[in-house]
């Protein structure tokens, strides 16, 4: 038997129920239903109704007050839903081709189509962004709707207290005890842990003795530790275009200053993808040649002197600073070739020494999670342990900035729920 630990993210509180469940359901039938989900987001939302709309009796269990919260405060509150140009290469995992197969099922198409029939309008924003136009409820309303419609039974408010399983899995909570031969995990990563966030999921495949990569903060900004690039600081607040590198893995978009590092969307995809001790490279002028432009500056023959001259193309403040640390305080025209071309080198390779990131407090996603090789690509079910099913952030799938994590969450649950369905 598993026992949950006890963590100040998961305190016993008064039980509310959602009414999104059928009067005539008797509690001796819910309380063994055919399957239980633990986790009312995005992804156990998704597994809920699928497996429900094809005939299982379904019963989610949630801690939080009310179901979705991360939606809710997604894309600014309007809830980046899904990427156009979803595809395997955009995620992360020990295992890169393990998501294929899912997200080859469950596409942006299908979940659009799903928005159509609730008439949710929608807009697309740049690299294939899409959001909700009103309001990230939409997509809360519509998943409840749907659970609504199949005959979901969704408690709130419920704590879990251990699993276990014989014959069957037996899930003992503050509402009482559950009982049903298939359970999914889709209880998240530990991202945003003031919205509840735990390890919850990890210490259920643990218990059945499924292997865990070690979870870290991902999307997250990057911080620099005293002494190390201090003047980074100094520039909090100021914005700019970059092409943001570390290894072979580059992203063009908004760089930001913040007081205690870098930020922006560039920097957040980066951060996936960085590890302690890496540095990160900048090309601050992607797409243009600064040397030749300093050199038309020289040609001109005028007096201005670097920062007057960088900040064609910069932010003053990045501006000033480029100059002072890599410019002489003269006249570009007295300036000679090799400085040029060292000012150049320093725009289009600016290496950045991160000492770590804001971790789980700041970070929208968790990298790492119950390890893809101890589960089916197909269905999201343990391989060892029949009728258990882990499922979204839970697992070592991380995908970009953009709709795309949401995207899996949507395939994930999608593909568990046609597989309990399919084996009851």
């Amino acid at each position: 038997m598993w026992r949950a630990s006890r963590r100040p993210t998961i305190t016993p509180i008064l039980i509310s129920e959602r009414l999104v469940t059928r009067p005539e359901r008797r509690e001796a039938t819910w309380r063994t239903p055919d399957v239980v989900v633990i986790g009312a987001g995005a992804a156990g939302l998704m597994a809920a109704f699928t497996a429900a709309r094809r005939g299982s009796r379904v019963v989610v269990l949630d801690h939080a007050p009310e179901p979705g919260r991360k939606i809710l405060i997604s894309g600014g509150g309007r809830c980046n839903f899904t990427n156009r140009d979803v595809k395997p290469e955009c995620f992360l995992s020990q295992n890169r081709h393990f998501a294929r197969s899912a997200l080859s099922r469950y596409t942006p198409a299908d979940f659009l189509a799903l928005l159509a029939t609730h008439k949710i309008p929608w807009h697309e924003k740049k690299l294939g962004q899409l959001f909700c136009d009103n309001s990230a409820s939409d997509i809360v309303k519509m998943l409840l709707a749907e659970c609504d419609a199949a005959g979901v039974r969704l408690l709130t408010d419920v704590r879990v207290a251990d699993v276990s399983r014989a014959e069957a899995f037996r899930v003992r909570t503050s509402a009482g005890e559950f009982t049903s031969a298939a359970l999914v995990v889709a209880t998240g990563g530990l991202s945003i842990p003031k919205l509840g966030a735990s390890g919850f999921g990890y210490d259920v495949a643990r218990h059945f003795g499924l292997p865990v990569i070690t979870p870290e903060p991902a999307l997250v900004p990057l911080v620099f530790g005293a002494g190390t690039e201090s003047w980074v600081k100094e520039l909090a607040g100021v914005s700019l275009p970059v092409k943001a590198s570390c290894g072979k893995v580059a992203f063009e978009e908004a760089l930001l200053f913040t007081h205690r590092g870098l930020s922006g969307p560039a920097l957040l995809q980066i951060s996936s993808y960085w590890q302690a001790g890496q540095p990160v490279r900048l090309d601050l002028l992607p797409g243009q040649d600064s040397g030749r432009l300093l050199a038309e500056v020289k040609a001109s023959k005028g007096k201005m002197r670097g920062p007057a001259v960088l900040s064609r193309w910069f932010p003053q403040r990045l501006a000033q600073e480029l100059a002072r640390q890599f410019a002489p305080d003269r006249p570009v025209v007295e300036w000679p070739d090799k400085t040029i071309r060292a000012l150049a080198e320093h725009i289009h390779r600016l290496d950045m020494h991160p000492t770590g990131t804001e971790g789980f407090a700041k970070a929208e996603v968790t990298r790492g999670g119950v390890d893809t090789r101890a589960l089916s690509s197909k269905t999201m079910e343990a391989q060892q342990v029949p009728g258990l099913y882990f499922i979204g952030e839970a697992v070592d799938v991380t995908g970009w900035l953009g709709g795309y994590n949401f995207q899996w969450a949507w395939a994930s649950g999608h593909a568990a729920g046609e597989a309990v369905a399919a084996n009851r």
